[in-house]
Formats: structure tokens, C-alpha cells, sequence
């Protein structure tokens, strides 16, 4: 019995003792902290963007977070929890030392897009990706692409078409999702002891999101940036959703996260006014007069500059002049790196020195370039930068190819100053609608009245709908004029064959209170949920509808809308 127990001892101990071994070998090359400044740089920012709190699926308060980023020596830090843009943003604040500005990341068909600068939306915005960017933009804001290339389909950003204003080359949560298991589960192993070099060690190159943004820069100014997506959750039922609040580990920190990766903001300084502060900071992040820094692998400065005769730009700056042409850029940071300077998505130029300088004839000179700093033995496959800026562009994009669409010379009219012959209303089963006559400017119009009811799951709805007839197939777009008794959005739709069971695409449209004309082009509509094919076969449309819906809509809304002059044209 004593030496089978003693036996027992021994394997145990073999067994502690292999398992320590294993996660001691299993650990990630220690790194040392960045230098510290001797004196923090003035007119330099250092800044998060893309932070969840509890108010969306992370965990941390506003002020917790705030705490963590001070704690990580960041300046500014820009919130972004899950909504639909009704939520009033909260006020630019100072909390810690920390400029902390809400800003809301919101879902759409077709990917997130961070919306800064946004005040409260007047209606929930979602739906259509260039329905959201399109509000973005008309109400003040800007749109940024969250996690592009997402490993997740419902994260990727699918409609490139869409003008958003920036995009993230760098996010938090998509360089996890692109590793293998085994990579995941010693990485759970090891951040405990070594939390910056786990997280520095599942970064690699994204290649993909890097191209895109090459692509969409040559045709119009889009800025780059690093977003955190910082949750400080994963979950452990989920596969690591942040969302899964049953069974969830809190890494990693919303600190650790804060030391990872930032972003730049040079010659601005902070005054203590959290309102000016704020609307310095994001009026630069919207120009591109920033970098982003992967901090956990050195510290130092950069600076990129371009000449052209009297002309002395940066980052997010446009030249417009041809003459010759000279970039500089300056570094002051690992002794390893390498720099290389990037012309319309291909490198053209490097150096293994402190100073990049490229020269070029003017014939030459137009193009967007960029600068990445690499570094030896820096991680992922590719290896992730160090550093990387935002654009100079020289002279301008290339002139957009005018539409090919003309003027109408055909017009068919389907609706004008009479009766609703041709209409029916739908609804679902607890939302309400009515179809009235009533006398307009220019005669007679059309009022359509809608109440949205029932449970949100029940996707509550209200359409007018109206016979599409034969003249469709004949025609390119329909035309029509509307108003509303406040500003909103409506799905106009057509639907082959006929019944609610048909299939449907869709554009939305912008409605505000004052009449305007509205064009709908057959070949721009998108294809309504399992619909499978992207475009209709018009001589099978039977009807086109007017529909009000909670995409747009919040539940138990309700309102009137006019419409006048319906037609189709080509």
C-alpha cells in the first residue's frame, strides 16, 4: 500500500512538474515595456477608438474605462457601444485626465460602421449600409467600417460601393478570429502571466482590409484607423462573443487592450474644454491627420511630409499642384525598423534608416501615398506594422465616370390628382394603416396613415401597396413625390409575383416634411431577405409598395406620409 501510494506521489508530481514545463515553454519571448518619454511629447495625442462599456456588451462603466485608459497613458478615448443612434450622445468629458467622446457603432445589412460625430438621430437608423452612411453624413457624422475582412460573415463589411468616410485597417476583435484553436487555447493559457505578449503574439498583417483601403484611396480620400474593439469580455459558451453574459472570462483588460495598439494624433493640443477638445480631436481623425502605433513593440515619434513647390502637407492633407515632388519621413524609435513608403497600394520606396526622403519629376508626383514602419521579428504571418500612417494624396482623384443614366425621355403616369383605384393596404396583424384622398398644393395627393403594433419579433409593418401593371417591364425607374409629418425612412419595393409570400427588393428613401422628388432606379434596388436572387425580372413584378417598418421605425410609431405624382420613366 505505501509504495503504491508513493507510485501515485511520483506520477502527480511528474505530471505538475510536465505541465509547468509545458506552459513555461508554451509562454510567449517576455518583452520589455516601451521607453517612456522623459517628458510626455506636447501636441502629440495618443488615443483609443472603438470601445464598448456595459451600456452595449462590455463590462466596464464609463469611468472604469477611463481609469484603465489613463492607467495606460492614453489622451482620448472614443466610445462606441451598440445602437441605433437614438440614444443622445453624451457630452465630451474629462474624466481621469482622459477626453472621453461617445460616438455609437450600428449594425446594418451589410456590416457595423462606427458613427462619429453623430448627434441624436431622429429616427433608429439600420437597414441598408448606404441608407445608414447616407443619415451619417446628413445629420453631421462621419462613418467608419468596423472590423472589415471579419472571419465573422455578419461582421464583414460586403458593400464597397458604399461611401463611408474611413475604415478600421487594424480591429481587436478580428485579429483573434482569423487564428486556430490551438492558438486560442494557449493563448487563454498563457495571458494570466504574460497578458502584452499573448495579445502582441495573435496580431499578423491584415492584408486584406490594407488592400482595400489602397483600392477605395485612389478614387477618394477614406482614412484608416486602429480600432480597439474593446470589450474586456470573451465568452466561453459563445466561442467568444462578447455579447455571452452567462459564462464569460473578463480578458482581456480593457488595459492591456489600451497598450496594445493607438492612435496618433500630432500638433494638437488639449485646452481643458472637453467640447473643443472633442471637436479638435474628431475633426482630425475625419481628415486622416492621424497614424496608429502598435505601442507593445516600441515606443518613439514619426512624422511624413510632403513638398511640391510652395506646398507643405501631412497626413490627410491633398496637393494639388504638379510640381516636383519631395516626402520625408522622420522616425525616432526602434533601432530595427524599416520604412516604407507606399504609392497608390504598391511600396515605392524604403529605408533602413531614421529618415525616408523620395523625389519625383512632376509627371510623376500624383498619386496617394502612405508610410508603414515594420519591425524585425515582429509577429504574425505576414508580420503585423509597427506603424502606420494616413495618406498624403498629390493632385486630385481621378474624376468620377459621369452616370450613364440619362434623363427620362419616357414617362408613364400610375398615380396623379385622383382616385386610389390601383392601391390596397398591408399590415401586419397588430400595426394599423388607412389610405386617404385629400386635397393638395397641386390637387389632389395621396395621405397614408400607419401605426406600428405587436412585439418587435412579430416584424411589424405597414405597406401601401400599389398594381404595377404592365408598363414596368418598359421602364428603368419610378419616380414619385412625398412627404412626411416628420423625417423618415421608407422601403419602397417591388414584388414579383403578387401576394406577401412574393419576393422583394428594396431601396430605402429619405423622407423629410417638406415635398420632395424621389427616383428609384430598377437596378439599384437590393434583394429583401431570403430573396435569392440580387435583381427582379421586371415583367414579373406585380406590385410596388410603400412599406414602413422597425427598421426605421421605432415600435408603436406612428405618422402620415403624402405621395403624389407616381410614374415610371426611362
Amino acid at each position: 500500500m505505501t509504495i503504491h501510494r508513493g507510485a501515485t506521489r511520483v506520477i502527480v508530481l511528474v505530471f505538475v512538474v510536465g505541465l509547468a514545463a509545458a506552459w513555461y515553454v508554451a509562454l510567449p519571448p517576455h518583452m520589455q515595456p516601451p521607453a517612456a518619454p522623459a517628458a510626455k511629447e506636447q501636441r502629440v495625442l495618443r488615443g483609443a477608438i472603438h470601445v464598448h462599456t456595459r451600456r452595449s456588451d462590455g463590462t466596464g462603466t464609463v469611468e472604469e474605462v477611463a481609469a484603465a485608459a489613463a492607467r495606460a497613458d492614453l489622451d482620448f478615448v472614443v466610445f462606441t457601444d451598440h445602437g441605433d443612434g437614438t440614444r443622445s450622445p453624451d457630452p465630451p468629458q474629462y474624466r481621469d485626465g482622459v477626453l472621453c467622446i461617445d460616438a455609437v457603432e450600428i449594425s446594418t445589412l451589410h456590416g457595423h460602421v462606427l458613427a462619429l460625430g453623430l448627434p441624436r438621430a431622429p429616427y433608429p437608423l439600420g437597414g441598408e449600409a448606404r441608407a445608414v452612411v447616407d443619415d451619417i453624413a446628413r445629420l453631421g457624422g462621419f462613418a467608419i467600417a468596423a472590423h472589415p475582412h471579419s472571419n465573422k460573415p455578419e461582421l464583414d463589411w460586403s458593400d464597397w460601393t458604399v461611401p463611408v468616410a474611413g475604415l478600421e485597417w487594424l480591429n481587436g476583435d478580428s485579429q483573434w478570429r482569423d487564428e486556430s484553436g490551438w492558438s486560442l487555447a494557449r493563448a487563454l493559457f498563457t495571458y494570466p502571466a504574460r497578458g502584452i505578449e499573448t495579445l502582441v503574439s495573435l496580431l499578423d498583417r491584415p492584408e486584406a482590409a490594407l488592400r482595400q483601403w489602397d483600392a477605395l484611396a485612389s478614387q477618394r480620400p477614406v482614412i484608416a484607423v486602429a480600432g480597439a474593439d474593446a470589450h474586456a469580455r470573451i465568452g466561453l459558451r459563445s466561442l467568444g462573443e462578447p455579447y455571452d453574459n452567462s459564462a464569460s472570462v473578463h480578458i482581456p483588460s480593457y488595459e492591456r487592450m489600451f497598450r496594445l495598439f493607438s492612435n496618433v494624433v500630432p500638433d494638437t493640443t488639449l485646452t481643458g474644454d472637453p467640447a473643443a477638445d472633442s471637436a479638435s480631436v474628431l475633426t482630425a481623425i475625419r481628415a486622416g491627420r492621424l497614424y496608429s502605433v502598435v505601442d507593445a513593440l516600441g515606443a518613439g515619434t514619426f512624422s511624413f511630409t510632403a513638398q511640391a513647390g510652395e506646398t507643405r502637407a501631412h497626413a490627410g492633407d491633398v496637393v494639388p499642384t504638379a510640381a516636383p515632388l519631395t516626402i520625408r519621413v522622420d522616425m525616432r524609435g526602434p533601432s530595427d525598423a524599416r520604412i516604407e513608403l507606399w504609392k497608390n497600394g504598391a511600396v515605392a520606396a524604403t529605408s533602413g534608416g531614421a529618415r525616408l526622403e523620395y523625389s519625383a519629376p512632376s509627371g510623376d508626383a500624383p498619386g496617394v501615398y502612405r508610410v508603414e514602419v515594420l519591425r524585425g521579428g515582429a509577429p504574425g504571418e505576414p508580420p503585423i506594422p509597427w506603424l502606420v500612417s494616413n495618406p498624403i494624396r498629390v493632385g486630385q482623384p481621378p474624376a468620377q465616370a459621369r452616370s450613364s443614366r440619362k434623363a427620362a425621355t419616357s414617362v408613364v403616369s400610375l398615380y396623379t390628382n385622383g382616385p386610389a383605384t390601383d392601391w390596397a393596404i398591408e399590415t401586419s396583424l397588430a400595426s394599423r394603416a388607412a389610405l386617404d384622398v385629400v386635397s393638395g398644393v397641386r390637387g389632389q395627393e395621396l395621405a397614408l396613415r400607419y401605426a406600428l403594433g405587436g412585439a418587435a419579433s412579430a416584424s411589424p409593418f405597414a405597406a401601401f401597396a400599389l398594381t404595377a401593371g404592365p408598363d414596368v417591364a418598359n421602364h428603368d425607374r419610378l419616380v414619385f413625390t412625398a412627404r412626411a409629418d416628420r423625417p423618415m425612412r421608407l422601403s419602397v419595393q417591388l414584388r414579383e409575383p403578387a401576394g406577401e409570400a412574393g419576393h422583394r427588393w428594396q431601396q430605402s428613401v429619405y423622407l423629410d416634411t417638406e415635398p420632395r422628388e424621389v427616383t428609384v432606379h430598377f437596378d439599384d434596388v437590393r434583394p429583401v431577405g431570403d430573396t435569392p436572387r440580387a435583381r427582379p425580372t421586371l415583367a414579373s413584378v406585380a406590385s410596388i409598395l410603400f412599406v414602413v417598418d422597425t427598421v426605421n421605425t421605432p415600435l408603436g410609431g406612428n405618422g402620415r406620409i403624402w405621395i403624389d405624382d407616381v410614374k415610371y420613366a426611362r
